[in-house]
This record gives structure tokens, sequence and C-alpha cells, in this order.
């Protein structure tokens, strides 16, 4: 892994960066603003960062504008924050120029703008979302859902609503050609002493989610 600074909106985005060796896909991974760690040093960023990894992903994760090195104010609403995951995600691309698909992993804050990204760049096929701030943010955008998902959902988070998150997910499964897993794990947002189940999880949706798109693709091209 190596630190990157990446040309943003208002200045350099600090990013840390692992290249494969022929990779097929590309992931970015996007930070939280509710945790403990609200960087890409969280825990679970980490997580999903070393996840994509061993799968033979590139894999790029970028502090948004205000935090630590990258340059530039923190916006409450999260567009600033939008137009820098875009940012990253060109970058990304532009080192990768021969890969198959592109998928976003996202904790809390860094799930809505991976979410509104996807809705925006339809080469994005596959999306992990951990600790969705459904109250705090507006989903309803997300339907209907262009990409296979993996909600974890932490069920000891006072202000993060159950039911609703429930509905979202039952909602975005009625869709057809995506599959959406759900996964509730017992912790906050913080995940503390998670990590390894989240992995087991993300490990799981990824390899499933790859092997529907390559027989998907040997179909198509048989």
């Amino acid at each position: 892994m190596e630190e990157v600074l990446i040309n943003g909106p208002q200045g350099k985005l600090q990013g840390f960066y692992k290249h494969s060796e022929n990779p097929k896909n590309i992931s970015l991974v996007l930070h939280p603003r509710n945790c403990i760690e609200n960087s890409t040093d969280n825990n679970i960023v980490s997580t999903l960062f070393e996840v994509f990894s061993n799968n033979n992903f590139s894999t790029l994760k970028i502090n948004f504008r205000g935090v630590q090195k990258s340059d530039g104010e923190i916006e409450e609403d999260g567009l600033g924050e939008l137009s820098d995951a875009a940012t990253a995600l060109d970058w990304l691309q532009g080192q990768n120029q021969d890969t198959n698909s592109c998928w976003i992993g996202g904790i809390d804050f860094g799930a809505w703008i991976g979410s509104q990204l996807l809705m925006r760049r339809p080469e994005i096929t596959g999306f992990i979302n951990v600790a969705t701030p459904i109250k705090e943010f507006d989903f309803s955008f997300l339907s209907p859902c262009p990409a296979s998902g993996l909600i974890i959902h932490p069920n000891k988070q006072i202000d993060i609503e159950q039911k609703n998150i429930y509905s979202l997910v039952k909602k975005l499964s009625n869709q057809k050609k995506v599959k959406i897993v759900y996964k509730k794990i017992n912790s906050d947002i913080n995940f503390k002493n998670k990590e390894n189940e989240i992995k087991k999880y993300s490990e799981k949706f990824i390899s499933d989610i790859l092997l529907d798109l390559n027989k998907v693709k040997n179909l198509t091209t048989g």
C-alpha cells in the first residue's frame, strides 16, 4: 500500500492505494463521519480495503476534504465529498484501464456518498454499505438500484433506525437482476472486535457476485 496525493476539487486528496498485478476489478473505499475514527484509519475501512485487495482488486481509500492531509473544508451536505469520491474514482480508473468492473465500499457517511456515486456511474457493478445512515440522509434515490450490494448493519446503535433500514433492504431486494444481501451484526457503529465477521460476509458476497458476473459473461461470449 502506498500513499498517493490526488488533484481534487479543493486541492490535494490524500489516498492510500494498492495496485494488483493484472487486476480484473477496482474498488474505492470511503470512510465514516460518526465513528470513533473518521478517516482512512477506521477499522472497517481497513477491513474492506484488505478484503478487496486480497481478491485481486486494485483498491483505493481516500480521506475526504478537510480530513488529515486532504485539502479543503468539510461540507455538511456532502456534495463536496461526492465530488471528492468521483475524482478519486476517475484517478483509480486511470491507473487501471483494462478492468471488468468497479466496486464501492462505504461506512456510515461513506455509504451515503458511495450510494450517490453508484447512481451516477454505470460502471459500478457492486457495493458494500456498512452502517447506512438512513436517519441522517434520504436513501430513496437508491431505487431502482443499478448494482448488487451487501448491506451490513449494527443492531446496537440507538440512533440508527432498524425499521427503516429493513424497509430499504426489502425494497431493493424486490428488484430483478440485482442481488441484495442484508446482514446484522451485534455491535454499535464502531464494530470493535467485529472486523473478522465483516470480512467473512464481505468475502463471500464478493466471491458470489463475481462468480455470477463471470457466468453471465461466459453466456454472452460463448
